[in-house]
């Protein structure tokens, strides 16, 4: 059946970590970190590759090299139209953010879209929890008791939770920006208390609320027979006493557990959008026209255009 077939995949991204069998010396990471929004450095006085990356994603960006700054500017103009998310002939800092955002996750999207049409059976573009639930755990559902020593139930549970969670309207079905919340909760504020919560009941064992030094090491190195420890061990004790654990309890708490796997870095998709406005708003109200975004179109994509790229060259979007 098609649910045991993806069930893999699935709880892949339900533990929302690179957690798979792995050797006794291997490092588990739980950490979420945001992917970069460019390999260049950001020196706008040797050129605007930096920003070409940052708006248009990296991959794409080298693809549009070759337009014409006519062609460019055009097909940009397309594009602030899809920025301006309220259609009011303006872009602002948070829509531009936004879009940003939207590049850098990029291959976030192009995930849920591969598995989208697994789980829209009808067709109509959404996706229902029963919908989900039934191409998931259908086997299980037929059969409650499976022999492969997965608890379905519990996992059925808190699929269901995180759904709900991601389910902003409370309708009991996904659109596509809630089913990407759901399969990619680190990535939305509001999802966060979930992540957290289900990092901490996948290695809080003694069920304390608690993650206690031993359970912290637990979860991310394989004791195996008497392997001797690698360093990163000794360094992943010191790092929980003397910045895991912030009040020093001996042990991390919901927040400290947060600010572990969720660190509140630097933002550098808002800090570009910060850049991007500052750059090209000519009668300083605070946002971008569509003028004065093609008047800098060479900071934006230069020869180049976007989608965060590769729409640009879709004709049948132009």
């Amino acid at each position: 059946m098609l649910g045991m077939e993806i069930r893999p995949l699935l709880m892949c991204f339900a533990l929302c970590v690179v957690y798979a069998t792995s050797k006794p010396t291997e490092k588990k990471e739980r950490i979420h970190h945001d992917a970069p929004l460019s390999s260049r450095e950001h020196d706008d006085a040797q050129g605007f590759d930096y920003d070409h990356d940052a708006f248009l994603g990296q991959k794409e960006a080298k693809s549009f090299d070759d337009l014409s700054p006519e062609e460019s500017k055009r097909r940009l103009g397309v594009i602030v139209e899809k920025i301006d998310g309220d259609s009011d002939g303006f872009v602002t800092e948070v829509e531009l953010r936004a879009w940003i955002k939207k590049a850098q996750k990029k291959y976030i999207y192009e995930n849920v879209d591969r598995q989208w049409k697994d789980f829209d059976v009808n067709n109509d573009g959404m996706i229902s929890w029963e919908e989900y639930r039934n191409v998931t755990y259908g086997t299980y559902l037929d059969d409650p008791e499976p022999d492969d020593g997965y608890n379905y139930q519990h996992m059925m549970a808190r699929d269901e939770r995180r759904f709900k969670m991601a389910d902003q309207n409370r309708d009991q079905i996904a659109n596509k920006e809630e089913f990407t919340a759901f399969l990619h909760p680190e990535e939305y504020d509001h999802m966060k208390d979930i992540v957290v919560l289900e990092t901490m009941e996948d290695i809080d064992k003694n069920g304390d609320g608690f993650i206690d030094l031993n359970e912290y090491i637990g979860d991310m190195y394989n004791h195996e027979d008497e392997m001797e420890e690698p360093d990163w061990v000794a360094t992943e004790r010191e790092q929980f006493s003397e910045f895991r654990d912030k009040n020093k309890d001996g042990k991390m708490d919901r927040e400290e557990t947060m600010d572990w796997i969720l660190p509140s870095d630097y933002d550098h998709a808002e800090a570009e959008a910060k850049h991007l406005v500052y750059e090209s708003d000519s009668n300083k109200d605070g946002k971008l026209s569509k003028e004065e975004i093609l008047n800098k179109y060479d900071l934006f994509v230069g020869s180049q255009a976007t989608d965060f790229g590769e729409a640009l060259v879709r004709h049948d979007e132009f």
